[in-house]
Formats: C-alpha cells, sequence, structure tokens
C-alpha cells in the first residue's frame, strides 16, 4: 500500500511538472506569437509609410515642374525632399530593406539631394534652367511609376497576399543566396519593385550624386604615371620608416582613388598604409599599436602632428579643430593660400600621447583637391559680410576660407567664429561673392576636443 501511494506521489507530480512545463510552453508560444505579430504589424506599418511617402514625392516633384517663382520653386522642393527623407526613413524600417531594394533607397536618396539643391539655388534667386525643370520631369515619372508599383504591392499586402518577412527570414535566404553564389535580392516577395524598376534621369548638378563626379580626376595626381606594386611597397616603406621587405600586400582597391594595401608588424601593432596606384601618394595610413598613458599636452600633439606634414613634403598647414580619443590626438590641417583657408583640402594626422608618434594618416580631400588655385578678390568686405551675422551671436574671430559645395565645387566665404548666448560656439560663413549666409556649423566641444556639426 505504501509502494502504491509513493508510485501515486511520483504519478501526480510528474503530471505537475508536466501540466507546469506544457503552461509554461503554451505562454511562450502565446508570447512569441504576440512578439510575431508586434513585429508583422510593425513591418506592415513600415510598408503603408513608404507607399505614402512614395505617392507624396510624386506628388511634389510633378508640382515644382509647374512652378514659376522662386519662393514656390523653392518650397515645393523643399517638401520635395521631406517626402523623399520620409521614404528613407520607412525604407530603413523595414528587415534589410537597404540591401533588397537598393535602387529603390538610392533613388530617393538622389531625388531628395537633388531637389534640396534646386531648392538651395532658388533661395538664392537663382533661375531653373530647362535642362533642371526637364530633370525634375524625370523625377517625377520615375516616382510616379515606382509609387504605382508600391500600391499594388501594398493592395496585395493588405489583402493577405503577401507577407512581410521577419529579420530572421530575411537573413535565412540571403545567406543561402550568397552560398548559392545567387544575387543577394533573389528570392524577396518584393523584388518586383527592382526588377521593373522605372528609368531614373541622368543628374548633373552641384551634389554627391552628380553622374560627372563618377570620372574626376583627383587633382593631386593629374599627370603622374601609375606606380608598380614594388614602388608602391616602397612608398609605403619610405613613408613609415621602416624597411620595403617588412610589408605584405593585403589590399587591391579601385574606386574613386584605386590603392594598394600594405600591412606590417610594427611597435607591438599591425601598421596598415595605402598607397595610389597613379602617383605613389600615401592615401591613409593606421598603427594598431597600444597606446600608453598621455605623457604629452594637446598643445605638443599638435606641434608634433604639424612636424610631421612639414617632413612629409605638406607646406602651408595650419590646423583646425582636434579630437582626442583612446590617448590619440586627432588633428585636422588645412592648407591656407594667401590668408585663404582652404578646407576642402583637409589632412587628418592622429599623434599617440604617450611619446608622439603618428598612429594616423588621412590624405583623401588633400589628394582630390588640392591644386594650383587663384581665389577671385572677395566682392563682399569682412564688415559688409559681418552685417549678416545674427545680432545674438558674438563674433570672436573671422577670417576667409574656401569650403566646399555638396559637389565638386568649393565657395569664397567669410568665415566667422561666433559665441551665443548660452557660450557655445557658432560658426557662420557668409558668402564672399553675394554677400548671403552660405553655410551654418555649430561646434560641440568637450574635454575630448571639437565636433563640428
Amino acid at each position: 500500500m505504501e509502494k502504491r501511494r509513493v508510485r501515486v506521489l511520483a504519478a501526480s507530480f510528474t503530471a505537475a511538472a508536466f501540466a507546469v512545463s506544457v503552461g509554461f510552453g503554451v505562454q511562450g508560444h502565446v508570447q512569441a506569437e504576440d512578439y510575431r505579430r508586434q513585429l508583422d504589424n510593425g513591418y506592415r506599418q513600415a510598408f503603408t509609410e513608404l507607399t505614402t511617402a512614395a505617392g507624396e514625392l510624386d506628388a511634389a516633384l510633378e508640382k515644382v515642374t509647374y512652378a514659376t517663382t522662386p519662393s514656390l520653386f523653392a518650397s515645393l522642393c523643399a517638401q520635395a525632399y521631406a517626402k523623399a527623407l520620409a521614404a528613407q526613413t520607412a525604407l530603413g524600417e523595414l528587415p534589410y530593406g537597404n540591401v533588397e531594394l537598393e535602387q529603390t533607397a538610392a533613388f530617393f536618396a538622389k531625388a531628395g539631394d537633388y531637389a534640396m539643391a534646386m531648392a538651395r539655388g532658388a533661395n538664392g534667386e537663382g533661375v531653373c534652367t530647362d535642362e533642371n525643370r526637364e530633370t525634375l520631369r524625370g523625377l517625377a515619372a520615375a516616382a510616379g511609376a515606382l509609387s504605382a508599383t508600391l500600391q499594388a504591392l501594398q493592395l496585395q499586402l493588405d489583402g493577405g497576399a503577401l507577407h512581410p518577412e521577419d529579420v530572421a527570414a530575411v537573413e535565412a535566404r540571403l545567406a543561402a543566396a550568397q552560398e548559392d553564389g545567387e544575387p543577394v535580392t533573389s528570392g524577396s516577395a518584393f523584388q518586383t519593385v527592382e526588377a521593373d524598376f522605372p528609368q531614373v534621369p541622368t543628374l548633373i548638378y552641384d551634389g554627391p550624386f552628380s553622374e560627372h563626379l563618377s570620372g574626376r580626376t583627383p587633382q593631386m595626381l593629374e599627370g603622374l604615371p601609375q606606380v608598380t606594386e614594388e614602388e608602391a611597397r616602397r612608398a609605403a616603406a619610405a613613408f613609415a620608416g621602416l624597411r620595403a621587405e617588412v610589408f605584405t600586400r593585403t589590399s587591391d582597391g579601385a574606386g574613386e582613388l584605386p590603392a594598394w594595401g600594405f600591412s606590417a608588424l610594427a611597435d607591438g601593432g599591425e601598421l596598415y598604409v595605402e598607397i595610389t596606384k597613379q602617383g605613389g601618394q600615401v592615401l591613409q595610413m593606421l598603427s594598431s599599436r597600444p597606446v600608453g598613458e598621455a605623457a604629452l599636452s594637446r598643445k605638443e600633439g599638435v606641434e608634433q602632428a604639424a612636424a610631421f606634414l612639414e617632413e612629409h613634403g605638406y607646406r602651408d598647414m595650419a590646423p583646425s579643430y582636434f579630437l582626442e580619443g583612446d590617448g590619440i590626438l586627432t588633428v585636422h590641417f588645412a592648407p591656407v593660400l594667401d590668408g585663404v583657408y582652404c578646407y576642402p583640402d583637409l589632412v587628418k594626422v592622429g599623434v599617440a600621447l604617450d611619446n608622439g608618434d603618428v598612429v594616423s594618416f588621412e590624405a583623401h580631400g588633400y589628394l582630390m583637391n588640392h591644386g594650383a588655385r587663384e581665389p577671385a578678390a572677395p566682392a563682399v568686405s569682412a564688415d559688409e559680410a559681418a552685417e549678416r551675422v545674427d545680432s545674438s551671436l558674438t563674433v570672436l574671430s573671422r577670417q576667409l576660407a574656401l569650403i566646399p559645395t555638396g559637389g565638386e565645387y568649393e565657395v569664397l566665404c567669410h568665415e566667422f567664429k561666433c559665441q551665443n548666448a548660452d557660450g557655445g560656439h557658432v560658426l557662420v560663413y557668409v558668402n564672399a561673392a553675394t554677400g548671403q549666409q552660405e553655410r551654418i556649423l555649430l561646434l560641440l566641444e568637450d574635454e575630448n576636443g571639437t565636433l563640428v556639426i
């Protein structure tokens, strides 16, 4: 009898434990389903917002093509930019949307930037040329076709014929496609957007998506011969002060500035140097060596960086801003030409504050933009330009500066470093030819240095 009672109790406990585990399992399943449902609703909402923003972009771009006054033209262009930005945001909410819908994401970025560039021109009383207006019509047509495709997919999504995938499903499909050597976009239910993508007009404007920038020749490399891999290796060694044989080629880059990449072990870390294939110029250098406790001041760090540039042939360079982190002081230098700071030609030098070694160097802007210049004399004086500075700001210093535009061009400005009522610093740039405000930047300053936004 006693044994039977034990068996009954054991069976009861087992049944109870099973019931509890089943209960937890059911509860977990319900929670997982609820979480999956929330994700599904979030993705559906994001796609709805994407479809809506695409339709509104289509309408805004079409309206722009009919505007004839600068103020309305600028306002509608700004609206188009806002709609393109909203579409980009919604696309970013979809799992791997920028990978799955790469052409779509690129279109929104290009259309928005082009519209904003047109708005800036109109605000400066610039005239929208027939060519610009024709481009806007082409963008409107592409946005209309894209909007129609998205709306058709939206109907299928709402009707249950399509279902949004979660991140795990997309990751699994992309991984499988890569293993099979297929395009990463294969298999997506929304690939009709990419497969039937409308024709987009060629954009020629002063902006980062202008087609003419793709074939741009770096100013500092123009006319220089191509170098061999061995010549590039020797250039890397000379720059780093090491023997050429310790360097191993680790990369063979193409793109805007094709370069050889070389690595070597030095000072307890890895040293990486990139040399341009044309001209054999140093594009960048980076050392991963451990940096100890700081022994140099920031002033001494800036002096070490300036001496390094002078030693390597970078003349008339002046420091602008710096940032300190992990014991490294990174200083931005710009060449000064007849008193004009040339910001497009920035060179960045990182100095380890434990012993003053240069542990990073980057000259992309310098190689792309530095060359012979003859800046025009300012048509607007510094005093006249200062009148464009808001009265709530106190001007601390002023100088002439060349600043880059959105594309390949640059504009001469009066740069005013100002202080606001809260003690923060603001940079105001006034066009030296027109007297109009060109750009405003905020300086975020703390114990680590200065960040410009």
